[in-house]
């Protein structure tokens, strides 16, 4: 007698599309404030973050997935930023102080 679900196909095409998509998190950085009227974040860094990169910032109440579309620091555009830096990003969302930032890199 076969003991396989009828709807394997489904639960196939469903589990390769979740192998297909995975991504590496990397962490680079902590939320250290946050200005709620232009939803931007201030945020130290521990690695490298540049223009274009995916991140996703993640906290007790906060999961936000986005691509980084500026950065700035002291209120001058920058393309790219370094471990050390204190950035400012805009968020879609609202964050909190102590979430993390973590650069998505496709496996």
């Amino acid at each position: 007698m076969d003991t396989c679900p009828s709807n394997i196909s489904k639960y196939l095409t469903m589990s390769t599309f979740i192998f297909t998509s995975m991504v590496t998190m990397e962490k680079v950085g902590k939320v250290t404030h946050y200005y709620p009227k232009i939803r931007v974040a201030v945020v130290d860094l521990t690695a490298p973050l540049k223009v274009g990169d995916k991140i996703r910032i993640m906290g007790y109440t906060t999961d936000v997935e986005q691509k980084v579309k500026s950065i700035e620091i002291e209120h001058k555009r920058i393309e790219e930023a370094k471990s050390g830096d204190s950035i400012g990003i805009k968020t879609k969302n609202r964050v909190r102080e102590k979430d993390i930032l973590y650069k998505l890199i496709p496996d």
